[in-house]
Parts: C-alpha cells; structure tokens; sequence
C-alpha cells in the first residue's frame, strides 16, 4: 500500500491576464462583493508578490500565464477543473459558469511533463451536458492521508460526480450541509475547511447542527487537532487556507493577509505549533474573484520524472 501524503512542494499557479469580476459565477458566490476598474492591474500585482514569497520559502511553483482569448476572468483559480495525483492521473472537473469551462486548456497540463509523469485523464467534465457539477478541489477538501473527501453539497458540488470521483480515486465520502450567516449554502467547501497533517481549520458553526458531531468525530479520528473558525472569520477567508511543505521538510500553512487578520492570537498560536504561517495581501482577488490563496494553488502530487 502506498503512502499518501496530505502536502507537496510542488504547486500549479496561473498569472492573470484579463482577471475581473465574473458575473456568471456571482450567482452563488456570496464571497464576491465589487467591481474594480483596474483589477486586473492589481491583481497581477497581488500574484506576483503571492508567488514569490512562497519561492522564497522553497515552494516550488510552476507558473503558467493564462492567454487574451477565450476570456477567462477566473483562470487565477485552477484548482478548480484540474487536480493531480500521487498515481500520475489527473482530473477534468465539470464547471458551473460556462466561461469557465475554457480554463482547462491542454497547454497548462503540458507544462508539467517536463517535470512530472502524468499518466491518464479522468475527465469527468461530461456531467456538464446534465448540468451537474464538482469544482474540483474547492468542491472536495481531501484528506489524502485517510484517503476521504469532504464535501458540502451546493449548486457546484454534485452528490453523483462526487461518487464518481471518489469510485475512480479510491477515496470515500463524507458529504454533509454547510450555510453561511444568511442561510446560503456555502458554495466551495474549501473556504470553509481546510485539512493539514496534524490539524484541521474548520468553521463547525456553518455545518448544520445535526450533521456537525459526526463531522468533528470523524475528523478527530484521524488524530488531528480541530482548530474552529467563526462564520465571521469564514467571511475573511480564514478558511481558505493550504498547507505546503519544502524539500527541506518544513511544513506552512499559507494564505492571504485578510485571513490572517482575522485571525486571534490565540489561533495564530494553536497553527504555530504546528507550522509558521505565510500570508500576501490578495484583496483585490478575494473581492473580484471571490475567492482566496487556496484556489489559487493546483497542487502537484504527479511522480516526478
């Protein structure tokens, strides 16, 4: 039996092109809040300063830069519609916003092959023609290690895919339903939930009351601390965050400023025992593109070659 790993050095980022506000995801992203004129302006700004602190920590980081045309205002968020494995495969994943769908481009798997073995795709983006979705990993916040994925149902999160996933993967589900402070169901589980080696940040206050004893014991199961966020620091991304390690085997638990603001001393310290923090100012991208630093990471787990 293989060992799975929960992080890796090895991270896929797309630089911005034509980043703005996407009104075909609006629909249900209450995360996404203005319009800026020069978004894309600051963003590009944002991305390059994100990337280069975790170079600067030994992350390494393969940057692809989107294209003009087909205009994709959310290709900053790969995550989304691919994910790679241990095994060499990768996943399509079938998309919500119909502009988004134009995000998986063939070119931006190419550039790893250099690096990496990638073996065959399991595209599931045909469940698009019925209009069921999985977002890839900000639908699914894997627990690699126990081989589970979590998921809250919501219109980009599709019980059917998710069991295709998981079949195909190997991987068991644990499905269960999450609002935010309005009642909403919250769209991507990864701005809710974010599982590292030793711990997981979670905020249990958006999991339906009944759902959410069985959630914190499955997840204590595994032997991790459960560090609890509030719906408020939900709303500040604090809840979008990624563990990553370097060749040097440290391990950090990275995400933007604003989460980090947000944030008390006292989980600032919890996280710390366990791993330094990185955080980059990504405002400008939260507010437009609604979402954070962990939809801006396609993690690689491919073998390299």
């Amino acid at each position: 039996m293989a060992l799975h790993y929960q992080t890796t050095s090895h991270i896929l980022m797309i630089r911005p092109v034509r980043f703005g506000y996407n009104a075909q995801t609006a629909v249900n992203n209450a995360f996404q809040s203005t319009e800026d004129q020069d978004a894309q302006e600051k963003a590009l700004h944002e991305f390059d300063t994100f990337v280069a602190l975790l170079r600067q920590h030994g992350i390494d980081v393969t940057v692809v830069e989107d294209t003009p045309s087909p205009h994709t205002p959310d290709a900053i968020f790969p995550n989304n519609w691919v994910s790679f494995h241990d095994d060499g495969s990768w996943v399509l994943y079938p998309m919500y916003a119909t502009n988004r769908r134009l995000e998986r481009r063939p070119e931006v798997v190419e550039a790893l092959r250099p690096h990496f073995e990638l073996t065959t795709p399991i595209d599931l983006s045909y469940y698009e023609r019925q209009d069921k979705f999985l977002e890839g990993t900000g639908s699914m916040v894997l627990d690699r290690t126990n081989r589970k994925a979590y998921a809250c149902i919501s219109p980009r999160t599709d019980l059917e895919v998710l069991s295709e996933f998981c079949l195909a993967m190997n991987y068991a589900e644990s499905v269960f339903t999450a609002t935010d402070a309005n009642g909403y169901p919250i769209y991507h589980t990864n701005v809710m939930m974010c599982i590292a080696d030793t711990y997981v940040v979670i905020c249990l206050d958006a999991i339906a009351p009944a759902e959410r004893p069985s959630i914190e014991t499955e997840l204590t199961s595994t032997g991790r601390e459960i560090i609890p966020i509030t719906l408020e620091q939900m709303n500040h991304f604090a809840g979008n965050m990624l563990q990553v390690n370097n060749p040097a085997g440290e391990y950090f638990l990275v995400m933007s400023s604003q989460a980090y603001r947000s944030l008390t001393p006292a989980q600032i310290s919890q996280i710390e025992q366990h791993n330094p923090i990185l955080h980059s100012p990504l405002d400008t991208i939260e507010r437009n593109g609604g979402g954070s630093a962990r939809c801006m990471i396609a993690e690689i787990f491919l073998p390299e070659n």
